[in-house]
This record gives structure tokens, sequence and C-alpha cells, in this order.
């Protein structure tokens, strides 16, 4: 599964794995960790992106008012 992050599959390899995340619940479980985790970290790289920039914004502020 992580040949199909890395590069793009082949119609057969696509299937092949669609078919074992069929069958394999341990495997569909850990696709859905994957994704969430995922999603979790980009929110939270987006976040600190934000307080950085507001903390960059606050600190000019605050020295112009000295």
């Amino acid at each position: 599964m992580s040949d199909g992050c890395e590069r793009d599959l082949t119609i057969r390899e696509r299937a092949a794995i669609k078919m074992h995340n069929l069958l394999c619940v341990g495997c569909r479980n850990f696709n859905v960790q994957v994704h969430d985790l995922g999603r979790i970290a980009r929110r939270y790289a987006k976040e600190q992106g934000e307080e950085t920039t507001n903390s960059t914004s606050d600190s000019a502020g605050s020295s112009s008012k000295e």
C-alpha cells in the first residue's frame, strides 16, 4: 500500500489492493487511521502557521506602540 504513495500503481495493483481491503479489516482500519492522522497533521500545521503569523503581527504592533 505504501507504494501507492510513492509511485503510480498499475490498474492490476490497484485492483489487488482494493480486493485485499475488502477482505482485510485490519488494513481498512489502518487506511482510515492514516487518513485521519494526515488530516490532523495538516490542521495542526495550519494552526501553528496562523499562531506564528499572529505572534509576528503582535510583536510588530507592540514595538510601534512603545
